[in-house]
């Protein structure tokens, strides 16, 4: 059974930086399409970054386009999200999330069968 887990999150000033790691365990890392999503208070979980299983190709909300980086290192089994220039309107509980059957549709939730249990990233103007 495939377990992801997340860490790096916690309290960092506007402006600042912080990267997150999705650990995962128990399945065959390299094959899944990664995302990263995150819900903030009073809103719907909404979309921040994927990564497909090769490293190839990486997808952006517009929100975090040119701030956040995703990547991957598949020794590791660990996907990362650096987030720079980080905004109060970054805070929300991020979570990493696999597509293990390589659905296609790395936008949307409906696209990942496995999720982790958040970390949360508040960001203080």
């Amino acid at each position: 059974q495939v377990q992801l887990v997340e860490s790096g999150g916690g309290l960092v000033q506007a402006g600042g930086s912080q990267r997150l790691s999705c650990a995962a365990s128990g399945g065959t890392f390299s094959s899944y399409n990664m995302g990263w999503f995150r819900q903030a208070p009073g809103k719907e979980r909404e979309f921040v970054a994927a990564i497909r299983w090769t490293g190839s190709r990486t997808y952006y909300a517009d929100s975090v386009k040119g701030r956040f980086t995703i990547s991957r290192d598949n020794a590791k089994n660990t996907v990362y999200l650096q987030m720079n220039s980080l905004k109060p309107e970054d805070t929300a509980v991020y979570y990493c999330a696999a597509d293990r059957l390589r659905l296609g549709a790395p936008l949307t939730s409906a696209g990942y069968d496995t999720w982790g249990q958040g970390t949360q990233v508040t960001v203080s103007s």
